[in-house]
C-alpha cells in the first residue's frame, strides 16, 4: 500500500461536506480515510472525534450492528505513537481497540496484546485482531449516548451551520 501525500488523496467526486479537520495531519487522515472505508465494508458505523466521559477524544469511534464499540487510535509515525501515553483509556471505552497506521510504520512497535490495522487512503488491512473486551452496561450505554449525540449534532450542523451560536 504505497501511496504519495504529496498529491493529496481527496477524489473530486467525493470531496468532503465536512469542514477540514485541522487537528490531524495529512497523513493521519489519509489512514483514518483508509480505516473507515474498510469498517464501513464490514457494516460498521464510524465516527471520527468522540469525547469520551474522561476528556479524552477517541480518533474513531465505530459501533457494529449488534451494539459493540470500536474504537481506532491512529498514529501516524513513530513519534506520534512514542509520544501517546494515553492510549490505555480507550479500553475502559469500547469492547475492541485497534491501532491504525501507516504502511511506512513499523508495526512490531505496537503493543501485541491490541488489535493493528494498516492503512492507506484507498483501504485498510487488518494485522491483527484486536481481543474482545465486553463493556460494562453502564459503560455501553454511556457510550452509545455520546456515539448518538455526536452524530446528531454533526448532522444539524451540516443541515444549518450556524445553529450552534444561535442562529447567527
Amino acid at each position: 500500500m504505497d501511496f504519495d501525500l504529496s498529491e493529496g488523496f481527496a477524489e473530486p467526486e467525493q470531496a468532503s461536506l465536512l469542514p477540514p479537520d485541522r487537528r490531524q495531519s495529512e497523513r493521519a487522515l489519509a489512514i483514518r480515510r483508509g480505516v473507515c472505508r474498510r469498517l464501513r465494508a464490514e457494516g460498521l458505523a464510524v465516527i471520527p472525534e468522540v469525547t469520551l466521559q474522561t476528556g479524552r477524544r477517541a480518533d474513531l469511534v465505530a459501533l457494529g450492528p449488534t451494539g459493540l464499540i470500536t474504537i481506532v487510535e491512529i498514529k501516524s509515525s513513530v513519534e506520534d505513537f512514542r509520544s501517546d501515553g494515553k492510549w490505555r483509556d480507550y479500553l475502559w471505552h469500547s469492547d475492541f481497540f485497534y491501532f491504525a497506521t501507516g504502511p511506512h510504520v513499523a508495526s512490531h512497535i505496537f503493543p501485541e496484546d491490541v488489535g493493528l490495522i494498516v492503512a492507506d487512503p484507498y483501504g485498510a488491512e487488518i494485522l491483527r485482531p484486536a481481543n474482545v473486551e465486553k463493556l460494562a452496561a453502564a459503560t455501553r450505554k454511556e457510550m452509545l449516548i455520546r456515539i448518538a449525540r455526536a452524530g446528531a449534532t454533526r448532522l444539524h450542523d451540516l443541515e444549518d451551520p450556524h445553529a450552534a451560536n444561535g442562529g447567527c
